[in-house]
């Protein structure tokens, strides 16, 4: 599945079901690398999600990834944890926020 397509998918998910985003207010922002590469956020804000590709507000946390690595990531494929402590994730901002991201994939992986 497409990167584009994972962020559709995810962000459909989450607002069809949004009891795991509880209060959360928060700009993920995706820096990815390989075939798809681009920047893409993710705006979790008053118990709705939604995606924009591009640079478009300051985020809160930066993950830097390879796009295959995110599609792993995105669907439980790969462990956040061992995927920052073998570089294949970098974090910019505040790891609690990242944390929180992993709980939130997993729900809606």
């Amino acid at each position: 599945m497409a990167v584009k397509e994972k962020f559709d998918t995810l962000t459909e998910k989450m607002n069809a079901n949004p009891e795991h985003l509880g209060t959360m207010s928060v700009l993920y922002k995706f820096e990815l690398s390989g075939d798809e590469a681009g920047t893409y956020q993710l705006h979790i804000k008053d118990q709705s999600a939604r995606y924009t590709q591009g640079d478009t507000e300051d985020e809160d946390i930066t993950l830097i990834m390879k796009d295959k690595d995110f599609l792993k990531l995105s669907e439980g494929n790969l462990n956040p944890t061992m995927a920052y402590m073998s570089g294949k994730l970098k974090v910019r901002g505040d790891l609690g926020k990242a944390m929180k991201l992993q709980t939130l994939l997993s729900e809606y992986a």
